[in-house]
């Protein structure tokens, strides 16, 4: 099949991998512009365009879709299917119209929850303990498009966003796979979404950080995993100064100490009571200007006095 594939993170790779690997024609990948990056601001490709550059694949990266010049490319590369996946730009409607065979989205939650930017960390940050992708029907309103294909997941207990994020964009690989053959051979569902039960995942912000000790330790953890690779949970409780927590273990271990309190520290981590009376172990952190590291490494240089 003639497809044209828009995506940009790492996550969306997952997906142009499997379309080129499934033998289609690649007629254009649509990624967004070269960004500024660390210290000397060089210009850096997206993930999806690394990898499209890889196989050769036509790349464009037009800084605005809502013009005359992006309807006119879309339409002279003549797709039969557009694929978005974690694109980061809404689409207007005469360019979702172009194909026949339509434009489809990989959205990576069980719609119609967690419609939005951020689904994968709202499902970890909410303490979900399934989640999955769907394969929809591109709509003008966001995310609201009537479902092809879905395939869930279960979250492990220890599992962050990041680590999900891999895992779900091989999964989405795999519906997209299934999903274009079955548009390709006619058998494709189309099964509209129960708006009336939709939740909206917003983008993250860094108000989301700072940790409040008087939660349960459960709800820490989901926060910490949450915020995985960014911006992270914060708290100053360990040192007096901010900084990020990276990896927590809850114990099950019950303690009368206040909330926020250092109950112990040692080679198997940080060790700080929580609101239920549970403890919950820092097991990787990092202080500010330093390093991430474990919380065993960062005790050898800053013990904790207790």
């Amino acid at each position: 099949m003639r497809i044209l594939f828009m995506g940009t993170p790492d996550f969306a790779v997952a997906s142009l991998r499997r379309l080129v690997e499934d033998g289609h024609e690649i007629c254009g990948v649509l990624t967004q512009p070269d960004k500024p990056k660390n210290r000397g601001h060089k210009l850096t490709p997206t993930p999806v365009k690394e990898y499209a550059m890889t196989e050769n694949l036509p790349v464009f990266q037009p800084v605005s879709l809502r013009n005359a010049e992006s309807l006119e490319l879309v339409r002279s590369l003549d797709p039969e299917l557009i694929v978005v996946a974690a694109y980061g730009k809404l689409l207007p409607e005469d360019i979702l119209n172009v194909p026949p065979l339509g434009s489809i989205n990989v959205h990576s939650s069980l719609l119609p929850k967690y419609r939005g930017a951020a689904p994968i960390n709202w499902a970890v940050l909410n303490g979900e303990t399934e989640t999955g992708v769907s394969i929809m029907y591109m709509a003008r309103e966001l995310d609201a498009g009537d479902v092809i294909l879905q395939k869930s997941t279960s979250i492990g207990e220890a599992e962050d966003a990041q680590a999900l994020t891999r895992r779900l964009a091989e999964l989405g690989a795999q519906a997209l796979s299934e999903t274009v053959r079955a548009l390709a051979e006619g058998t494709a569902s189309r099964t509209p979404q129960d708006h009336e039960k939709h939740t909206y995942a917003p983008m993250l912000s860094r108000e989301l950080s700072p940790v409040d000790w008087t939660r349960s330790a459960h709800e820490i953890s989901c926060q910490v995993r949450g915020l995985i690779p960014w911006p992270c949970a914060v708290t100053d409780v360990i040192s007096g100064e901010e900084m990020k927590l990276y990896a927590v273990l809850e114990t099950g271990e019950a303690t009368a100490a206040a909330p926020g309190s250092v109950v112990a520290a040692g080679k198997t981590g940080i060790d700080i009571a929580c609101g239920d009376g549970k403890v919950l172990r820092v097991t990787e952190l990092q202080a500010k200007g330093g390093k991430r590291m474990t919380a065993a490494a960062y005790l050898l240089g800053h013990p904790i006095q207790r």
